[in-house]
């Protein structure tokens, strides 16, 4: 899907629903919501009675509440997105309606459960694919509603219930998205309370969630640390962690074409999805045409001068360390520049620039819309460069090419969980490409993208000498 197709896109659904956002946001949000408790063990008590109810329902019950999930979604779609860039600050509006209207109608439902069976002369045997109870789910500033919306389906058609643990910095429209998937069940005669979380999390939250005796299985999206922390918990855990996507562009690629996917999948939401396009890996004798496309489809070439100035101020120092610093992170290019003296129309979509792979804007991940291009002579320094500046999250990879050779030694190379090749990276997710979307990609615990097979334990049923008809 091209820029203008994403804009034509945007353009539709902001003329379909109205463009009075404010006015939206005032009136959508409920006085009281659903699922949102003071204390923490209300919470939990809440979501185990809610699964209990829910569990001995028929799969078709389960499929009505998320329909309506759906429907309802789609409805406030603007709403959600403009609540997200509102209260973290991050993201583009029209992007985050797409991301909406993505989870909505993709993320997959009760379908995503099946059965295996054998049949023979000493009866038969299914494995089925059952709940695991209460879910405790940690959700990030990034893909807030997003990931609320996609997990709770998920997990819903699984037949669990959740418990969020929404980062601080996006919890109002994180409880506004529990809200509505509690009043998209009740409103179709299911119970209330399948989704709930506290009104200010905290991490002492966090921690009795990852601890609590009635929590069966945790997952966490975000960065390193919440990983690590809900991996050393002593119960199941999926970790979707953070990655650093390189784009790998060969001699044989499409030049045009790899260039305008590459600016389009970077520049989507501000480049705040996990699997976005990091930094660019180019062979030598192809790179001044890829940098000129790129500049031609809304790319500011910044220069070294500009270079050093763009790395002071995305990064700060903390204890000693250096950090991203938040007010860059999810803001457009023309933000960005702006804090640097440069001052660009809206045409600028993305900051690109020429650097080595120790660069701190190539080496570490940054969720903005920049872009380092580091030159390789051939196709074995770029495979070499970009499993470096990967780092072994074994999270998402991207390659332009038209040579089938390359292409599966670069993709057994990085070994990710996500490789698109000749595409943008939001391919990956269903949009513009085949497959459904997630905003839980567990990379590091090896799951991949996530849905409600993901939030099942698989379990074995045996009758004997009985039930094989053949």
């Amino acid at each position: 899907m091209t820029e203008q197709e994403i804009k034509d896109v945007v353009r539709g659904v902001l003329r379909n629903m109205g463009t009075d956002t404010k006015a939206d946001v005032q009136t959508a949000a409920p006085s009281k919501l659903m699922g949102i408790f003071e204390d923490i063990e209300d919470a939990i008590a809440a979501a185990k009675k809610a699964q209990k109810e829910i569990q001995p329902m028929p799969l078709e019950f389960r499929e009505k509440i998320i329909a309506n999930i759906r429907k309802k979604t789609l409805e406030n779609a603007k709403t959600l997105a403009e609540m997200g860039v509102e209260e973290t600050k991050m993201g583009n509006v029209g992007h985050k309606i797409l991301k909406h209207q993505l989870v909505a109608e993709k993320t997959p439902g009760t379908e995503d459960l099946s059965t295996v069976a054998w049949s023979g002369d000493r009866g038969l045997t299914l494995v089925e694919q059952g709940p695991f109870g209460v879910i405790g789910a940690v959700t990030p500033s990034t893909n807030p509603s997003e990931t609320v919306i996609c997990n709770s389906i998920g997990m819903l058609a699984a037949g669990n219930a959740v418990v969020f643990a929404p980062h601080p910095g996006a919890k109002n429209v994180s409880n506004f998205a529990i809200d509505l998937v509690n009043r998209a069940s009740v409103e179709v005669g299911g119970p209330e309370n399948l989704a709930v979380a506290v009104m200010n999390p905290t991490i002492e939250v966090s921690e009795t969630i990852f601890k609590h005796k009635d929590i069966s299985l945790l997952v966490a999206t975000g960065g390193p640390g919440v990983v690590t922390k809900v991996l050393s918990s002593g119960k199941r855990a999926l970790g979707a962690g953070a990655g650093n996507p390189p784009a790998f562009v060969d001699d044989t690629a499409d030049i045009q074409k790899a260039a305008e996917d590459i600016v389009n999948g970077c520049t989507f939401d501000n480049n705040l999805p996990c699997i976005a396009e990091k930094e660019v890996v180019a062979i030598d004798t192809i790179a001044d045409e890829l940098i000129y496309h790129m500049e031609q489809v809304g790319c500011y070439h910044a220069s070294k001068e500009e270079v050093e100035k763009l790395t002071q101020t995305v990064f700060a120092t903390k204890n000693g360390k250096r950090i991203l610093n938040r007010a860059c992170v999810g803001r457009s290019a023309k933000v960005i520049l702006s804090k640097i003296g440069v001052t660009v129309g809206d045409e600028i979509r993305c900051i690109i620039f020429e650097g080595d792979k120790t660069q701190p804007m190539i080496a570490e991940e940054l969720m903005m819309p920049i872009l380092g291009i580091v030159r390789v002579k051939d196709v074995d320094e770029g495979i070499a460069t970009a499993v470096e500046l990967e780092h072994g999250n074994r999270h998402s990879a991207h390659m332009h090419s038209k040579n089938i050779e390359n292409l599966t030694r670069y993709g057994k190379a990085l070994d990710t969980a996500i490789f698109v090749k000749n595409g943008p990276s939001y391919a990956a997710l269903g949009f513009g490409g085949e497959g459904y979307p997630t905003f839980t990609i567990c990379s590091r615990t090896g799951e991949g993208l996530t849905s409600a097979k993901t939030f099942t334990k698989s379990r074995r049923c045996t009758m004997c000498d009985a039930l094989c008809i053949r």
